[in-house]
């Protein structure tokens, strides 16, 4: 899924710029809205304002038609993004200036993402040349996303087993060591996307192996995040165990990742093979 932030001003037009990229992505778009105050949803009793009363944390309302929403306390930007990705081509992000996303800018605001455009505003930009620069951005994948596009390969009904495999950071090695706070991870996008295809051929040419999706996030990821995800289809589970541990150990090889550790009191770079 590609995600873009639109940053701004209240009278920049970000709403506006949003309506014309969702009319003018092909894909299925999801857009993302940043509210300063809860919306007037569970005040009138008639829709789900009891059952978050008796305790409910998340609460949906569903309506014969197919409409819904839903309310809760603890949905984050992260949380949101993760539960698209396995749907959606694109997801439009308006506000979140300080979240790290590819981002246009607009009416001077500054984002905190890697500014793919700015503009002084929504009629300004040029929505053919934003469709190239949000082409070329990275993807945004889970665990998820990874395992609903094998799930969905031609040779699916062939295929008895999908193994996975997640690498998270972890705080500690041992209880008494200094905890990390983040790891900072860098690639060189031409290179490393290259030895990803390569690994992913490789895999994939084996007997009983249908599809392979691999995927290693960049930035700053903060402790109990996940970092890799390789994903397996495979006719049978030995062929399936067999490709993920390769798959992961020849990313960790042949891949150009360089990673920074953060911890309580120091920062260094390491090898990015933990």
């Amino acid at each position: 899924m590609k995600v873009l932030g639109i940053v701004g001003p209240a009278d920049s037009g970000k709403t506006r710029l949003t309506e014309r990229l969702a009319r003018a992505l092909d894909g299925r778009v999801a857009t993302v809205k940043h509210l300063t105050h809860a919306p007037d949803i569970d005040t009138t009793g008639k829709d789900t304002a009891r059952h978050r009363a008796a305790g409910a944390e998340t609460t949906y309302g569903l309506t014969d038609e197919g409409g819904w929403f839903a309310t809760g306390e603890t949905r984050t930007l992260d949380g949101t993004l993760a539960a698209l990705a396995p749907d959606y081509e694109y997801a439009l992000v308006e506000g979140y200036s300080d979240a790290q996303l590819p981002q246009v800018e607009l009416g001077g605001r500054t984002g905190d993402g890697e500014t793919l455009l700015e503009a002084a505003d929504a009629a300004a930009v040029d929505i053919e040349e934003l469709k190239t620069q949000i082409e070329a951005t990275g993807p945004f994948e889970t665990l998820g996303s990874l395992v609903a596009r094998v799930k969905a390969s031609s040779d699916g009904d062939r295929a008895g087993a999908i193994a996975t495999f997640t690498g998270r950071v972890r705080a500690k090695d041992d209880p008494g060591d200094t905890p990390t706070e983040r790891l900072d991870f860098e690639k060189y996008d031409a290179v490393a996307n290259e030895r990803l295809r390569t690994i992913r051929r490789d895999l994939e040419s084996r007997d009983g192996v249908f599809e392979v999706r691999l995927h290693h996030r960049t930035g700053a990821i903060e402790a109990g995040e996940d970092i890799v995800f390789v994903v397996v289809l495979a006719g049978h589970r030995a062929e399936a165990f067999t490709a993920v541990e390769d798959g992961i150990d020849r990313l960790k090889d042949e891949v150009p990742i360089f990673k920074k550790e953060v911890t309580v009191t120091d920062d260094y770079w390491v090898d990015a093979d933990g």
